[in-house]
């Protein structure tokens, strides 16, 4: 197998049990999409995007690295999760409630008037190393 082979990295998203599914989906998607716009191009490079061609030569791509789901009991979780990926310079995001309701003028607003300590986390997405992630992530079980 050669090196190209092997996957050292994988993305982790860890979403608030308590939350209604319809918004986890919207959180996850939020999330994502910003994890890539915060990434440098060596982490972009190293989230292996890959086009799966199919026998049509249509394209479908995807990374070729693990994307979990996983959950968590409640919001302080998440928040631990996040304090130990700043801590340890992996590369995250999170979605708390103030981003949720009205314009995202209103979220803004609502965001900058809540201390951390009250912001209830909705979900958060990590990318980095298998090990470094999966160290963070290993006590949340996969969501089914």
């Amino acid at each position: 197998m050669s090196n190209q082979d092997v996957t050292t990295y994988k993305f982790a998203a860890v979403l608030n049990k308590k939350v209604d599914i319809g918004k986890l989906m919207n959180v996850l998607g939020h999330i994502s999409i910003c994890l890539v716009t915060k990434s440098t191009p060596e982490q972009i490079q190293a989230m292996g995007i890959i086009n799966y061609k199919d026998k049509d030569d249509n394209a479908h791509e995807a990374s070729r690295n693990s994307f979990i789901i996983l959950k968590a009991d409640n919001g302080n979780q998440i928040r631990s999760v996040r304090n130990a990926a700043i801590e340890r310079g992996i590369l995250f995001v999170d979605f708390t409630h103030t981003m949720q309701e009205g314009t995202y003028k209103d979220q803004l607003e609502k965001t900058k008037e809540t201390s951390e300590k009250d912001l209830e986390y909705y979900g958060i997405v990590l990318f980095g190393e298998i090990t470094e992630v999966t160290e963070l992530t290993r006590k949340f079980q996969l969501w089914k």
